[in-house]
């Protein structure tokens, strides 16, 4: 299966992150990709408003991200934010285009390193696991990388791929926990994981402002053994990457945590 990574950088314009998305999701599909990962936060970056540009999954924006995944033939993943509760959004993880529709709400919120996202975001309850072509995805959304729970329990749905989409916060040592974690929670589930996050905005000439998540880049993809298939730095960057996914099965033969684990 031949998998994409679009490594973007978007910002408050909501029609200019769908111009970039539409511009990369082509190029994945000209390199033979049969599906396209974006970043968290694609609809509009951190450090924006967001309430005022919450859409539900029938809304336009959505609508336009569906309706290029049926026009291109390529399943789309992408980062946007749907209407939440008592004024807050849901950070939504869309995943849509032929023959897969699904939507997953960012669990574990990003209250850490001097940011609160749960003053502005409703917290989703239900890990969300969907097929494409025989293959099992789950999907995780930035500061979930850090708890295994949820990528091992994708697994036990059936995942042989987990995509984590990420908007990753910069700092010192945060790109170094970034790549030990995508590849620790490789080796947890036993499971690729595709890792994509927003480009780092200094790469192309724009200051951080405040302590909001805009992203480092570093986006990888890992094997199930935690070996690095494709890593890239902090430019936009789109990267194309074969896997096969009957491997996970021969390494849970090998590598048998799944089964071994034990609760307490």
């Amino acid at each position: 299966m031949r998998l994409a990574i679009a490594q973007i950088i978007t910002g408050a314009d909501l029609s200019a992150n769908l111009d970039i998305i539409r511009d990369y999701a082509g190029q994945a599909k000209s390199a033979g990709a049969e599906l396209v990962v974006f970043p968290e936060a694609s609809m509009r970056a951190f450090g924006n408003s967001l309430t005022d540009i919450a859409e539900p999954l029938d809304g336009a924006w959505a609508s336009a991200v569906r309706s290029m995944g049926q026009e291109l033939g390529i399943v789309i993943v992408v980062g946007m934010f749907t209407p939440g509760t008592n004024g807050r959004v849901t950070n939504t993880l869309l995943a849509t285009g032929p023959g897969v529709e699904a939507s997953y709400n960012k669990i574990h919120l990003f209250d850490a390193f001097g940011f609160a996202e749960s003053d502005t975001v409703e917290p989703g309850t239900s890990p969300v696991t969907f097929e494409l072509n025989g293959t099992v995805f789950g999907l995780a959304t930035c500061y979930d990388v850090r708890f295994p729970a949820l990528f091992t329990t994708n697994a036990q749905l059936g995942a042989q791929v987990n995509i984590v989409c990420a908007s990753w916060g910069a700092g010192e040592g945060k790109a170094e926990q970034w790549d030990l974690l995508v590849r620790a929670r490789a080796l947890d589930s036993t499971s690729f994981v595709v890792a994509c996050g927003q480009g780092d905005p200094a790469s192309v000439g724009v200051e951080s402002r405040g302590s909001a998540p805009t992203g480092i880049g570093h986006s990888a993809v890992v094997s199930p053994l935690g070996v690095t298939l494709a890593a890239l730095g902090g430019k936009p960057e789109l990267t194309v990457v074969d896997i096969d996914p009957s491997e996970v099965s021969a390494v849970r033969e090998k590598l048998p945590v799944l089964t071994n684990a034990h609760t307490f």
